[in-house]
């Protein structure tokens, strides 16, 4: 079992060689189904005897509150929100996940600090800023990034919820009057950051236009790969891949 690394220096207090367990990120835009796959892969993961916790965007007791106030009242900078996610994101980092590896637990993350940055850098937010910002995190052992079109996305989420969200729809940045075509233009802009940042970072793509099914299957056998590299072998070795 080898240490972890971070993107710069890390966190006061950290000893990198003592987290043991593995950083599974889930990356992708809303309606690319990364809630039902991390879902699904965590259940299948303590099937195998893995220890899982999951962790995610505003999910912070600190701050998170009090970035949904902010959203709603639509009255930060861009600068301002980005550090408002950022303090959100290391108080996660500090008392969830690096408690959870070193204890030796698989943390699966739904969007980590990729999301983060190409949100803020679509909105004018400098790249070297932002990498600076972040550059306590963690480097995952895995990032995985569901790639769906956005025309996909747009059938995606009337399906599940009739309306489009006012921020994954860039309506506050003013590109057009029309949600539709907001959406679009938005969800090709970060389309664009992602690529970008797989390049400068490396994390794997996985099409998720097929099925639950096809794309879990996908999901497990990466996941497991990582796994086996990271901490060994399963605590249970009938590594199935079918739901």
């Amino acid at each position: 079992m080898s240490g972890k690394k971070v993107f710069g220096t890390p966190l006061p207090g950290i000893d990198l060689a003592r987290l043991d367990g593995a950083l599974i990120v889930i990356e992708g835009p809303d309606s690319s189904g990364r809630s039902t796959q991390i879902g699904l892969l965590g259940q299948w993961l303590e099937q195998q005897g893995y220890s899982v916790a999951q962790v995610g965007l505003r999910r912070s007791q600190l701050v998170g509150p009090e970035i949904e106030a902010a959203k709603r009242g639509n009255v930060l900078s861009p600068r301002t929100t980005a550090l408002f996610y950022a303090t959100d994101f290391y108080d996660q980092l500090e008392n969830r996940i690096v408690p959870a590896l070193h204890a030796g637990t698989v943390v699966l993350a739904d969007r980590y600090i990729f999301t983060l940055i190409a949100r803020a850098a679509i909105r004018g937010v400098d790249h070297e800023w932002l990498e600076a910002l972040y550059s306590k995190a963690l480097v995952p052992d895995a990032t995985y990034f569901l790639s769906v079109a956005a025309p996909e996305l747009v059938e995606r989420t009337f399906a599940s919820r009739a309306v489009l969200d006012y921020w994954e729809s860039g309506m506050d940045l003013g590109v057009s009057h029309d949600w539709f075509d907001s959406f679009l233009t938005y969800q090709r802009r970060m389309r664009a950051e992602y690529r970008r940042l797989q390049q400068r970072f490396g994390f794997e793509i996985i099409k998720a236009s097929g099925s639950v099914r096809t794309v879990q299957h996908e999901l497990r056998t990466r996941v497991g790969a990582v796994l086996d590299s990271v901490l060994g072998a399963a605590p249970h070795r009938e590594r199935t891949t079918d739901g």
